[in-house]
């Protein structure tokens, strides 16, 4: 027989199941949709900082700059220097730093964008190309500033108007809006004032460093020669032409885009992993229920390899129609996921929507090769029983196979415990991923396991449907006579919930912890903290400004630092005032006195770098500057105080006075204090720093755990898609099942069982099988949470908590889900003709 005819066999018997198409069809588009969307968004985020960065540094031969962020930057020295070198024509250094741009006395919100003060430099002083100014003049005195059109728009600012900055190192200062100049691209939230360059110095710098030096080569000298000659007389600094300044910039933006690409990318595996599941069981049900009409093909005719073909050519059908709408659909993914954020005024910068070629190859190819291998094993099946056995084949499996999947599956479980338990007796990197593979070992030996594990589990959880008498029992047996269809259907909804047990266990036990830490730890009465995410912190003249206020008796702030020991980077905290009346820390060894050098170590760190107590110590600032310090006293681990404290004098000499700032400020009170009078004092001596918020210890851990709840709900929002996915799962299944059951329902019917009892069968079935997937999935994502949580016993989440409450809505809401799922199968059931189904052959 032809390859033709089985070709329209193929397509006819598409066409000739709508519905099923449809389903099956859906469930390829939701899959791919969400990596196709993953891709279009992070390619137009990357392409809109691209526009941007495109004109950066626009005339600039050689940059000289850092290799460290946080470092103090390039010594005027040494400016110096590289101006008198050959072949320099001119030198225009860059100052910088974080600011906040107040209006009203209110904080110009720029979401996620940062708000930067930036030196102004004339054109007869500047290298890189001028701005081009599109209202007024740029400053020229102290107390002047220009202000990009984006952020003049967000601030509402006028030339002439008047307002206040805040520095974070010096407070707030009066200025006025000289001009307004032209950014080219969208910015998004990005706010920059240019300031005089005599007041940015006194505003920005230490006034014996600047931030990088922009040069410019003389006529006839190449900017790469240039560059060669200033990267060999200065190795220490980073030194690039213009063209690398750009790319470099381009890439700090792509390396900051990975991770929500990733981040959205694993959730679309999980979503396509899902739909692969539900695609593998529609196409299994399907070939069971064509086994007569492959049968008869065979009888006909055709052959082994062109049945197959026929039923993997729908496959491939399915996976092309399916991957193109998903394409189409994850484009409209990204859009919506684009307009959300600015929705939530994040900042970033929009452009039109970039569909790569890589974007639609992906998606196309993902969604094919995923339909066809599902596909492949059932129309394999299908292809090798002989026309004979098919044609009084019933669909089941033989409890041969089910024995040697759940051997499998029980080895592989014990495999998975294995690994969780050895990765969750460690922390760190190695020890997630040891119960990650614990984790994939265990999801695979549920799905070979489940339809063995079904068994009991809906046997047991047949008291739910025992109110419902015969109904109830009928449904009872339906869920088990099948066991694979049952574990099959139910394995999807299980994949979604352990990951949402898991994450719930995550934002639990995160808030827990939180919670723990404050209660025990800071003794404090009030808080003081900045914006979330922000440069920003505390203004340094917060902390002065509280300490007037009636009712106060201790302010101590505290401030980050980083030092490198070797090659390892460390993270310090600096407490400005007298710790032990703010934090409780038990000190194992020495004592807290820091004095002008010591530094104080957590018990691991200490451990890790063998490092005692009198001992002294060369650390580096990222300047590469040596400094000796001595080790005066080792404490228990705690999260209040990370790994090092060190003294206020060594944080003054590495830290650039751009970058000082306080992350946090603790108060407390005099003894007999009115709480609420104290408050309001605070509120008060704050107000000018309008990013200062005042917190008791209450109102701390709750703004901890609102943060957490964002952070959850943006992972429970993407976790719903595979939930989603699941339930189209259970539709499609249940409406195969009443095909496959039409001349059992018929039976039922014509010896009285009537149609609302026909419809409460599917109902029951239905909801068995999704509590039966919900206990599954709940049980193994309370394994592996614990296991997970164990590794991040380092980063804090040192109390682990399972919100039972959570879990328990979570296994109802599962059996409701069910009984929605099965209305439109339980519909078609309980219309089925019962003279009609007896005679269907």
């Amino acid at each position: 027989m032809s390859g033709s005819p089985m070709r329209k066999v193929a397509l006819r018997n598409l066409a000739a199941h709508k519905v099923r198409l449809f389903l099956t069809l859906l469930s390829v588009v939701l899959g791919t949709a969400f990596i196709a969307g993953s891709f279009v968004f992070t390619d137009t985020l990357q392409s809109s900082f691209d526009d941007i960065f495109a004109n950066q540094a626009k005339g600039v031969d050689v940059r000289v700059s850092p290799k460290e962020r946080q470092s103090l930057g390039i010594p005027n020295e040494t400016v110096d220097k590289i101006t008198a070198m050959d072949g320099v024509r001119a030198v225009a250094p860059g100052i910088n730093g974080p600011v906040v741009l107040l209006k009203d006395g209110k904080a110009v919100q720029t979401g996620g964008a940062p708000t930067f003060g930036t030196s102004y430099l004339p054109p007869d002083k500047a290298v890189a190309e001028p701005d081009r100014f599109i209202d007024g003049v740029p400053p020229s005195r102290s107390g002047q500033i220009a202000i990009n059109k984006g952020g003049a728009d967000r601030a509402d600012l006028h030339v002439g108007d008047t307002t206040k900055v805040l520095i974070p190192s010096k407070g707030n200062i009066d200025v006025t809006v000289s001009g307004i100049y032209d950014l080219s691209g969208n910015t998004g939230g990005f706010i920059n004032l240019y300031f005089d360059d005599a007041q940015a110095r006194q505003l920005f710098t230490d006034g014996a460093h600047v931030a990088f030096v922009d040069i410019a080569a003389k006529p006839g000298v190449k900017a790469d020669d240039l560059r060669d000659q200033i990267a060999k007389a200065y190795p220490d600094y980073k030194v690039q032409d213009g063209d690398q300044v750009r790319e470099d910039m381009k890439k700090q933006i792509g390396d900051a885009l990975k991770f929500i690409n990733y981040f959205l990318l694993a959730f679309g595996a999980i979503a396509l992993i899902v739909g692969t599941f539900i695609i593998y069981n529609t196409f299994s049900m399907l070939v069971a229920q064509r086994l007569r009409e492959l049968a008869l093909l065979r009888a006909v005719g055709a052959s082994r390899r062109q049945v197959g073909r026929s039923v993997v050519g729908e496959a491939l059908i399915i996976g092309i129609i399916g991957s193109a709408l998903g394409l189409a659909a994850g484009v409209g993914l990204a859009f919506g996921l684009s307009a959300l954020l600015n929705a939530f005024d994040l900042g970033l910068p929009t452009g039109s929507m970039s569909l790569r070629p890589r974007t639609v190859l992906v998606a196309i190819g993902v969604g094919v090769i995923v339909t066809v291998v599902s596909a492949y094993a059932p129309a394999r099946r299908a292809a090798t029983i002989p026309p004979i056995e098919a044609m009084r084949s019933e669909l089941g499996s033989t409890n041969e196979s089910t024995r040697i999947r759940t051997v499998f599956g029980a080895v592989l479980a014990v495999v998975g415990i294995a690994l969780v338990v050895l990765g969750a007796r460690h922390t760190g990197g190695n020890a997630a991923l040891t119960v990650g593979i614990g984790a994939l070992a265990l999801i695979f030996a549920v799905l070979l396991a489940s339809p063995a594990l079904s068994r009991p589990v809906v046997k047991g959880l047949g008291f739910l449907v025992r109110p419902f008498g015969p109904v109830g029992a009928m449904a009872r047996n339906n869920a088990l006579r099948n066991p694979r269809r049952t574990a099959a259907t139910a394995f999807a909804l299980t994949l979604g919930l352990m990951l949402v047990t898991a994450i719930g266990m995550l934002g639990s036990s995160a808030k827990a912890s939180i919670s723990d830490v404050v209660d025990k730890g800071v003794k404090a009465d009030f808080i003081l903290q900045g914006p979330a995410n922000s440069l920003v912190g505390v203004p340094l003249a917060a902390g002065p400004a509280v300490q007037q206020v009636p009712g106060v008796a201790d302010v101590v702030q505290f401030h980050g630092v980083t030092f490198k020991a070797g090659d390892d980077q460390m993270l310090g905290t600096v407490p400005e005032g007298p710790l032990d009346k703010v934090l409780s820390y038990d000190l194992v060894q020495g004592s807290g006195n820091l004095g002008e050098n010591g530094i104080m170590l957590s018990e691991t760190e200490a451990a890790d770098r063998n490092w005692h107590v009198g001992q002294k110590v060369d650390i580096t600032s990222l300047d590469k500057k040596n400094y000796r310090v001595e080790v005066v006293g080792i404490y228990k681990d705690t999260q209040l105080l990370g790994p090092l404290v060190a003294p206020l004098a060594l944080y003054n000499q590495v830290m650039p006075v751009s970058f000082r700032t306080n992350f946090i400020v603790l108060i407390t009170a005099r003894p007999g204090a009115d709480p609420q009078a104290l408050r309001a004092g605070l509120e008060k001596s704050v107000e000018p720093w309008a990013v200062v918020q005042v917190q008791d210890r209450e109102d701390f851990k709750g703004a901890q755990g609102k943060q957490i709840n964002t952070m959850l709900a943006i992972l429970y929002g993407l976790l719903a898609l595979a939930v989603v996915i699941a339930i189209l799962g259970i539709v499609n299944t249940l409406a195969l099942s009443v095909v496959e059951r039409r001349r059992e329902i018929g039976m039922l019917r014509a010896v009285g069982m009537q149609r609302p009892q026909v419809r409460r069968t599917i109902y029951l079935e239905s909801m068995l099988i999704a509590v039966f997937g919900a206990v599954v999935g709940v049980a193994l994502g309370l394994v592996l949470g614990v296991g997970f949580l164990r590794t991040l016993k380092d980063l804090g989440l040192a109390t682990i908590t399972v919100p039972w409450g959570q879990i328990v809505l979570m296994v109802l809401s599962s059996g409701v889900v069910g009984v929605l799922a099965a209305l439109w199968p339980a519909v078609r059931a309980a219309r089925t003709p019962p003279l009609a189904a007896i005679a269907d052959v």
